[in-house]
C-alpha cells in the first residue's frame, strides 16, 4: 500500500507531535492576547464617524432647501449626495452601487483607520486629491481629518462620473463651501481644477466646461488647467510642496480615480484600496501624482473600488436606510500583536530547526526518555 503523507526522513512520530504541538501553542496565544485597540482610537473613530453624519444631514437639507430633487430609488437615504444619470458636467460612466456604499458615516471611522496605518498623527500635514465623483467619501474623510487635527492641502477636481456630485447647480465644491460655512469642518481645497480626461475635461462640452469654471468662480478658488495630463501632475506636485512649507507630508490620500492622481485606467486599478507603501510593478512607468508620493517613500491611501472596501471593513453595501454611527465591523477590527507574532513565528522555525536540521531536539528527547526509563519502579 502506497503512502499517502510524506514526512521528513528520520523524524520521529513523537518528534513531529512535539513540534505541532509548539505550533499549536502559538497559534493559541497569538489569538487569546490580541493587540488591544486604545480608548482613544475608538473614541476617534466614533468622533469622525458623528461628525460624517452631521454633514450628510446638512447636505440633504441644503438640497431639499434648493429644490433640487433626490430620487428615492437612486439616493434611498435621502443623503443628497447622489447625484444623476448625466448632466452637462458628467464626465464618464460611475456605478450606482458604489456610489450607495459610500452613503455610511461609519467610513469616516474607515478614514481614521487607515490615516493611523499609514503612521499619520494628530497635527501632521497630508496631501488629499478628491474628485467630484464620491462626495460620500470625501466627506467621510474631511469628518477624520477634522477629527484628527490634520493640516490637509486638497486639491479638487470639480466634475464627476455618474451619481456622483454631478448636478450643475450642487458640485461637490458648492458641498465643501456649505460645510465650512455650516461649521462641519474648517477644511476647504486650496485649488481646483476641472478634472475628467486630461485633468482638463476634453470630453464635456462648452456647456459643461462653462459651468465647472463657474462653480471654482464659486468657491474663489485658484483653478488648474493644464496643457496636458502631465503638466497636472508637476502643477498638483508644485502646489503640495509650497503649501507644505518646511513641513513634511505624512501621506497622499486619493479619493476616485482622478487621471493625474492615480495615472491611466492601467494604473487606477493597480494600486490597491488602502494603505500603498509602493509603486505596483503595472504603475512603475506612468507618471502620476500617486506614484511620485510613494517614490519620496511617502504613504498613499488610495480610496476606489469601494464595494470591495466595504466587505473588508464589514460595512453593507448599497444600504437602503443610512446605517447607525458606531456600527460597522471597522469598530470590531481584530489586531494581533505584532511582537506575539513574531515571537511565535520565531518559536516554530526555531523548533523545526532543532528537530529536523540540527537533531538537538532529538537528542533531547532521547535523553528524557533514558532517564524517564531508569527511574521507573520495578515490580
Amino acid at each position: 500500500m502506497k503512502r499517502i503523507y510524506w514526512r521528513p526522513t528520520g523524524v520521529s512520530t513523537n518528534e513531529l507531535l512535539v513540534i505541532a504541538a509548539i505550533a499549536l501553542a502559538a497559534i493559541v496565544v497569538v489569538e487569546a492576547f490580541p493587540e488591544r485597540t486604545s480608548e482613544l482610537y475608538l473614541k476617534q473613530m466614533l468622533e469622525a464617524s458623528q461628525l460624517a453624519n452631521e454633514g450628510i444631514e446638512v447636505i440633504s437639507s441644503e438640497r431639499k432647501r434648493r429644490k433640487i430633487e433626490i430620487d428615492p430609488i437612486a439616493d434611498p437615504t435621502g443623503s443628497g449626495l447622489i447625484g444623476i444619470a448625466m448632466s452637462e458636467v458628467t464626465s464618464n460612466a460611475g456605478n450606482l452601487l458604489a456610489k450607495q456604499t459610500t452613503i455610511n458615516p461609519n467610513w469616516a471611522a474607515v478614514a481614521v483607520q487607515l490615516l493611523r496605518e499609514a503612521g499619520v498623527g494628530e497635527g501632521d500635514t497630508v496631501a488629499v486629491g478628491l474628485s467630484g465623483s464620491f462626495p460620500g467619501m470625501n466627506l467621510a474623510l474631511y469628518a477624520a481629518m477634522e477629527t484628527l487635527h490634520l493640516d490637509p492641502i486638497v486639491i479638487s477636481s470639480v466634475s464627476s462620473s455618474q451619481w456622483g456630485a454631478n448636478h450643475p447647480k450642487f458640485l461637490w465644491l458648492d458641498m465643501e463651501r456649505l460645510l465650512s460655512e455650516k461649521k462641519i469642518f474648517a477644511i476647504r481645497s486650496v485649488a481646483a481644477s476641472l478634472g475628467g480626461a486630461e485633468d482638463r475635461a476634453t470630453s464635456l462640452s462648452d456647456e459643461g466646461l462653462r459651468l465647472l469654471r463657474r462653480a471654482i468662480t464659486r468657491s474663489k478658488l485658484p483653478v488648474i488647467e493644464p496643457e496636458n495630463y502631465a503638466e497636472s501632475v508637476v502643477e498638483r506636485m508644485a502646489i503640495y510642496a509650497e503649501r507644505a512649507g518646511n513641513k513634511p507630508i505624512r501621506a497622499y490620500i486619493n479619493i476616485g480615480g482622478g487621471t493625474s492622481s492615480v495615472g491611466t485606467r492601467r494604473s487606477k486599478f493597480a494600486f490597491q484600496p488602502g494603505v500603498n507603501r509602493r509603486t505596483p510593478p503595472r504603475a512603475a512607468l506612468i507618471d502620476s501624482v500617486m506614484a511620485r508620493f510613494l517614490d519620496e517613500k511617502i504613504p498613499v491611501i488610495h480610496f476606489l473600488q469601494v464595494n470591495r472596501m466595504a466587505h473588508r471593513y464589514g460595512l453593507p453595501i448599497s444600504p437602503q436606510v443610512r446605517p447607525p454611527v458606531g456600527t460597522g465591523q471597522v469598530f470590531l477590527q481584530r489586531r494581533y500583536n505584532p511582537w506575539l507574532v513574531l515571537g511565535a513565528l520565531s518559536l516554530v522555525i526555531g523548533s523545526l530547526f532543532l528537530f529536523i536540521r540540527s537533531g538537538r531536539g532529538r537528542m533531547a528527547l532521547e535523553s528524557r526518555y533514558k532517564r524517564e526509563r531508569r527511574i521507573e519502579p520495578t515490580l
